[in-house]
């Protein structure tokens, strides 16, 4: 189905999509830069490449948002406040399991891997409830989004205790996994 074709709701969805992409593409080239375990190029050389990954990254937050706000309401696969105060429970849980308990040092990554997670599924809440998607379609993919968030979460947490390389190279996983399975709720939205 052309995009066109789409309603409001699931075209700023889907575009947002393409922006979160487009932000892990950009995040990408920055980590594969500016961590390189031979020597990696700091400052302005790799820097610039965090303006567009964070300008998309916030495009797609907000066309998201639209589309998922101004759905119309049907059935939902999971009731949508439990996603958001799940998020925000599950966020706070991790932050003192993973910096209190397991003593790694906090950063923004753990808050992009709970919020990319909550989005996701959000988004498959929406095009479930809309009929975009089947319940076959919906809840594999919110299995494959919290497989994803999980993987994430291990690699978040093994980072400071893995040398350059093996940390070079774990550090790449939830970026590629973010986008490979966004790239797939969008390539599942246009059959």
């Amino acid at each position: 189905m052309a995009i066109q074709d789409y309603d409001l709701p699931s075209k700023q969805i889907f575009r947002s999509n393409i922006l979160l992409i487009i932000c892990c593409i950009f995040y990408l080239a920055w980590w594969l830069l500016a961590f390189k375990p031979s020597g990696g190029l700091r400052g302005i050389k790799t820097g610039w490449l965090l303006i567009p990954a964070f300008v998309a990254g916030v495009l797609a937050v907000i066309l998201a948002s639209k589309g998922i706000t101004s759905a119309p309401a049907g059935t939902p696969l999971f009731p949508g406040k439990l996603l958001i105060w799940g998020g925000v429970a599950v966020y706070l849980i991790l932050l003192v399991v993973t910096g209190l308990v397991l003593k790694r040092q906090i950063t923004t990554e753990l808050f992009l891997i709970v919020g990319w997670a909550v989005l996701a599924l959000s988004e498959i809440n929406t095009l479930y409830g809309t009929g975009r998607f089947s319940r076959r379609m919906a809840a594999p993919f919110a299995v494959v989004i919290v497989a994803a968030a999980l993987i994430s979460l291990v690699c978040y947490v093994l980072y400071y205790n893995l040398g350059d390389r093996a940390g070079y190279f774990d550090g790449m996983i939830p970026l590629l996994l973010v986008a490979l399975v966004t790239a797939g709720i969008s390539a599942a939205m246009t059959v």
